[in-house]
């Protein structure tokens, strides 16, 4: 948790340099947060067994910011953020959060408008107030109202990728109880949505006393809501609230389908068991006053006459009368990805990576990939510092070298040469199709000019698809959740583009993206329109968001039929090179 904790005051500090016009510090301080929220050990572990020196041996962790996590382990703070919050008192990352406001605005809001706060903004913007300011007008005041409505509609909700890893600290410690027989995650986690209210969890228990007694006094505890018998409730220091059931084993399967939801399945699933002169709730399945199932899941929907159905997909749009046609799809699982073929590397002082290509393949090797596609930047993308097409040339050389070193040493692991090339303003692409047609793949995503039109940000889309070497498109409706919404897309129009092209469908596994929704995705097989979950991976740890990219596969159906790279990787690259080999694609 003290990661988390120096994460946010790192972005906090990126934010003031920004405000300040620093070139270069901003991103420094941002990959080095991005790092620390990925580590899986603490930091006042690492400082604790190896000083100084160990922090600084984190990649993206240069001296200075090293010397600044030091100080928080040792203190508490950091003399340097809060000389910055003393010279422009603001809540940085509250306004930040409203899109399309940046640091450099909120340091002119402030100076001109004393504004502080998210209720300072909005004020402001009704008012009309900040119109008149120089630089600003009646639509950034417009745009500025838009983003506070889009803030407060996914407000009081975590990210995914947020609550599981502090989820399962939690459900580890409780699972080496003695008195904890099993213990599973419930509610909108297990269903593995995109972002979580409060979490649920459910116990089975031969002291349940004991178990809650842990539970209250969890580390990073802040409010304990209500301590019982069989069930308490906490308040964790992120803001989350976490309920522990303790339940009964001959009725734990009922409870765990009960309180995994969603409330609309529950609703079929109750008026089916009615349907049959039975009724279900979380104590059991009852035929009069006998119990006739409840010990697990899967006798309560064999009683109901259906197949089990995973978590994922139970939102009642449609999986029940699936379920009882025995017509479930078989969706892929958490093992099925072969490969990763959107990461970005450390390469030169280029790219953007925090890790050099053999760290991210020795990471993709332990996660069990059989591939990794490295996926570097395109020159038009500068904050990145984006490739060329001669460095494209020059860092394929060195990949080449380490896929013969690998035959030689008989690893069955291969490492593709790509690129997440920029979709430009006019459709065009950043880099030349010479360089792209000696690629394994290429890559192509809109990284700029959000606020066109539906129809221009559409045909800019398919322009790009019917680029012969362009394979896939990355996160294809560009939203950024709790933060920014899907661009204005005609995503019909994208889905028969993508079927006559041969174009894949990026779902981005990464936490804020999760783009694809399992909407579109569920759209995309219907429409028999191949799809592939990547990571966009900075850093080798944030391969293994992967996991958060099959849950949405998941929870859009999605089979292996769908999911290129749950493919071999022959099958894979063929199906790639039919579209460069195809001429005149038709619109």
């Amino acid at each position: 948790m003290i990661n988390q904790e120096i994460a946010n005051i790192l972005y906090d500090i990126a934010y003031y340099l920004e405000m300040e016009g620093v070139p270069f510090k901003p991103y420094a301080y941002e990959k080095a947060a991005i790092t620390l929220e990925n580590l899986e050990e603490g930091v006042d572990k690492i400082y604790l067994r190896g000083g100084l020196k160990a922090l600084e041996e984190i990649p993206g962790i240069g001296k200075s910011i090293a010397q600044k996590i030091e100080e928080y382990i040792k203190t508490g703070k950091i003399k340097y953020y809060e000389e910055f919050k003393k010279k422009v008192p603001v809540k940085i990352d509250e306004l930040t959060a409203v899109e399309g406001v940046g640091p450099k605005m909120v340091k002119v809001l402030y100076q001109k408008l004393g504004i502080r706060d998210l209720k300072d903004l909005e004020r402001a913007a009704k008012e009309g107030k900040i119109r008149n300011l120089p630089g600003f007008g009646e639509k950034t005041e417009k745009n500025i109202l838009q983003g506070i409505r889009f803030l407060k509609k996914s407000g009081g909700r975590f990210l995914l990728g947020e609550v599981l890893p502090i989820v399962r600290e939690i459900t580890s410690i409780l699972s080496k109880l003695k008195e904890v027989e099993r213990i599973d995650v419930a509610g909108s986690l297990r269903r593995r949505k995109e972002t979580i209210g409060d979490v649920d969890l459910l116990v089975i228990a031969k002291d349940a006393e004991k178990v809650m007694d842990v539970f209250v006094n969890l580390p990073g505890v802040t409010k304990v809501w209500g301590k019982g018998k069989t069930r308490s409730s906490i308040r964790l220091e992120q803001g989350i609230d976490v309920d522990l059931r303790v339940v009964p084993k001959k009725c734990y399967g009922s409870a765990l389908q009960y309180f995994t939801g969603s409330k609309e399945h529950n609703i079929a699933t109750r008026k089916i068991a009615i349907d049959k002169g039975l009724k279900l709730n979380e104590y059991g399945l009852f035929k009069g006053k006998k119990m006739i199932a409840g010990k697990t899941e899967e006798e309560i929907y064999k009683a109901l006459g259906m197949e089990w159905i995973p978590p994922e997909m139970r939102e009642d749009r449609g999986e029940i009368e699936a379920a009882l046609a025995g017509r479930l799809p078989k969706v892929i699982g958490y093992d099925s990805v072969k490969g990763d073929l959107h990461c970005h590397i450390k390469w030169r002082g280029r790219d953007g990576g925090a890790n050099t290509i053999e760290e991210m393949v020795e990471m993709a090797r332990e996660i069990g990939h059989k591939y990794l596609g490295i996926a570097s930047h395109t020159k038009a993308l500068k904050i990145e510092h984006g490739l060329n097409e001669k460095e494209l040339r020059e860092r394929d050389k060195e990949i080449e070298k380490l896929n013969s070193k690998f035959k030689i040493q008989n690893l069955e692991f291969t490492i593709l040469r790509g690129c997440e090339a920029n979709i430009l303003k006019d459709g065009s692409i950043d880099i030349k199709d010479e360089a792209l047609k000696k690629l394994d793949y290429a890559i192509a995503g809109i990284h700029s000019h959000f606020k066109m039109s539906k129809r221009e940000m559409t045909e800019r889309i398919i322009k790009a698809m019917k680029n012969p070497y362009i394979n896939i498109i990355s996160h294809p409706t560009g939203r950024i959740l709790k933060r920014r919404d899907e661009y204005q897309i005609d995503f019909d129009k994208i889905l028969r583009a993508a079927k006559v092209t041969g174009t894949v469908l990026e779902i981005n596994s990464f936490p804020e993206r999760l783009d694809l929704n399992d909407i579109h995705i569920r759209r995309a097989k219907e429409e028999g329109v191949k799809m592939i979950i990547n990571t966009d991976a900075h850093q080798r740890d944030q391969l293994r968001y992967i996991e958060f990219g099959i849950a949405q596969a998941r929870r859009g159906w999605a089979e292996v039929k769908d999911i290129v790279n749950c493919w071999p990787l022959s099958k894979m690259l063929e199906f790639f090179n039919k579209k460069s080999k195809r001429s005149h694609l038709k619109s």
